[in-house]
């Protein structure tokens, strides 16, 4: 019996049955899309439960996105050759098992460790589904089906934050990963049922051992480097390093991070000429470069990875900010981020009018603009005393932007790509997605953590507090994620600090929110970097339009295989 017997509901992804499979894939996907960004809301909860300092913090989140794209390029090339069908549900059943595991944590290593199933199983899901709808839809469906697809990702992302607070205000953080149990469980039921299996059994059956270590070590090792260059040093240590048993001491010569990041460089050069070698001899690859030598999908692809290093850097900064700063509950800090899900969805109308009288590529080109006008004028307004709603005003507008972006830039990637490779294809893309959101929460947690040291000294140091004792604070600042602001907070003028309290935490909060404004910046920087790739890509004549080539080859190389029940 073939393994994709196991899930044995034949179906041929043809009529109605393929909008409904769609539905299915929508909210598995969902599923791992929210888990990226729902416990951004609930950080500062998190940190205070478990013990986590600001690094372990960035950690829960680029973990996650670590594994989920360190293995989407092998996990897609595996659907293509075994049934995607088969990988999505299977990577259902692991993420539900991550899940559960994060809901008992007890302490941050447990938690890291859940995060890290979860990534697995995201990265089993996340291919499939895309290249499902690649394989399944032609046409002007696919474009539909396409722009689905490109609205869950970018509503879900700016849902999942409310979400979070809302599930951590009226129940507890464990329930944040425990709703993914019921969810999944629907999900596998519908795959079971009017999913259509599909594969590419033509593709060479080797899996490709050595890209996928060398890809490993690259990506985890750059962005360790990135997390823990404020904590150890960047150049001379300032802390020790201890890992798997070994230490790296603080009286080096040479901190850890450079050679951290040496080697993730090395490895990553050696990871594309190792698949430039195998692909020249025929062999299979879990990366095919002859992907990027498609205009819109080498110039997709550099966009898209831009577009996350700025989108989620945003998305890991704004709630400490909210929390610790405005003194929002995780709810209250849930409602003002849902304000880009509005701005999403108001201009998923838009785009398709935009589309028609412009095309695709100059839709992208106006909705980065519209993010980078967002973002900035977050940035702009950021204080200790601004009122919320002008917080909530400018991300409606980067929210908005956000709308116009995605989904349209998900089919412009793929245009070219023909469906015989549409796991591989679809993998790459969303694997530098997941790569630059791992990115970005790396770049911006370095950010905040370098200008809460800075700008809180500062800050302090205006209200004359002695250099000593204001560095002293700022780190405790730092290293808690804002948290201790907090705690001063509640301490009033009763605590350590006496009657200089309120003033301490006033010059705090002002010091992280000028942090929380550098990140920010930095963010409109690398969107900025998409931008100029956009618009490269809306100059290329006929941009956004699928050419011939992945036409005949969708017809030459592609069967949607129904999976044939046995007793």
């Amino acid at each position: 019996m073939p393994a994709q017997n196991w899930l044995p509901r034949p179906t041929n992804g043809q009529g109605r049955s393929r909008w409904v499979a769609l539905a299915v894939l929508a909210v598995g996907l969902s599923m791992i899309i929210l888990d990226a960004t729902i416990v951004n809301t609930a950080l500062p909860v998190l940190i205070a439960d478990l013990n986590l300092s600001l690094d372990l913090a960035q950690w829960v989140n680029s973990l996650y996105t670590l594994v989920f794209a360190s293995l989407l390029l092998t996990t897609g090339r595996l659907g293509d050759m075994f049934g995607r069908r088969l990988f999505f549900a299977l990577g259902v059943l692991v993420f539900m098992a991550g899940s559960a595991l994060a809901s008992a944590a007890d302490g941050g290593s447990w938690l890291l460790w859940a995060r890290l199933v979860q990534g697995i199983g995201g990265a089993l899901v996340l291919p499939s589904t895309l290249s499902v709808v690649n394989a399944t839809f032609r046409g002007r469906d696919r474009v539909i089906a396409f722009a689905v697809w490109g609205a869950v990702i970018s509503g879900m992302a700016a849902v999942g934050p409310l979400l979070g607070g809302w599930i951590t205000t009226q129940f507890t953080w464990p329930w944040i990963f425990l709703v993914n149990l019921p969810i999944g469980a629907l999900v596998l039921l519908g795959t079971w049922w009017v999913v259509p299996e599909s594969r590419d059994p033509a593709r060479g059956r080797g899996l490709d051992y050595g890209g996928l270590v060398l890809s490993i070590i690259g990506f985890s090792t750059v962005i360790f480097a990135i997390i823990q260059g404020p904590k150890l040093g960047w150049w001379t240590p300032t802390a020790e390093l201890r890992l798997l048993g070994l230490t790296w001491p603080a009286t080096a010569a040479l901190s850890a991070v450079p050679v951290c990041g040496l080697v993730g460089v090395v490895a990553l050069a050696a990871f594309v000429g190792w698949e430039a070698l195998l692909g020249r001899r025929g062999k299979s690859v879990i990366l095919d470069l002859s992907l990027f030598r498609l205009p819109t999908f080498s110039g997709g692809t550099l966009t898209a990875t831009m577009m996350s290093v700025g989108e989620l850097g945003a998305l890991f900064v704004l709630p400490l900010y909210l929390v610790n700063v405005l003194r929002l509950s995780t709810l209250g800090a849930g409602y003002v981020l849902a304000i880009m899900a509005v701005g999403t969805f108001l201009a998923a109308g838009l785009s398709r009018r935009l589309v028609s009288l412009i095309g695709v590529a100059w839709t992208v080109v106006i909705g980065l603009v519209v993010e980078i006008v967002g973002i900035v004028a977050v940035a702009l307004v950021l204080s200790a005393t601004v009122p919320t709603w002008q917080v909530t005003v400018t991300l409606l507008v980067y929210g908005f932007g956000l709308g116009l972006t995605t989904a349209q830039l998900t089919g412009l990637t793929l245009s070219q790509v023909p469906a015989a490779e549409s796991g591989q294809g679809s993998a790459t893309q969303s694997t530098v997605r997941q790569l630059g959101g791992a990115i970005g929460t790396a770049v911006a947690g370095t950010i905040l953590s370098v200008g809460v040291a800075s700008a809180g000294a500062s800050r302090l140091e205006e209200q004359g507090v002695a250099a000593p004792a204001a560095q002293d604070l700022a780190d405790a600042a730092r290293s808690s994620a804002g948290g201790a602001i907090s705690a001063l907070r509640e301490q009033g003028t009763t605590g350590e600090l006496g009657p200089r309290g309120p003033e301490v935490v006033t010059a705090l909060s002002e010091g992280f929110a000028d942090a929380s404004a550098y990140a920010l910046y930095g963010g409109a920087g690398f969107l900025a970097l998409g931008l100029l790739g956009a618009v490269a890509l809306a100059l290329r004549p006929r941009a956004g339009q699928e050419p011939s080539r992945g036409k005949e080859a969708a017809s030459k190389h592609f069967t949607v295989h129904p999976t044939v029940h046995t007793a």
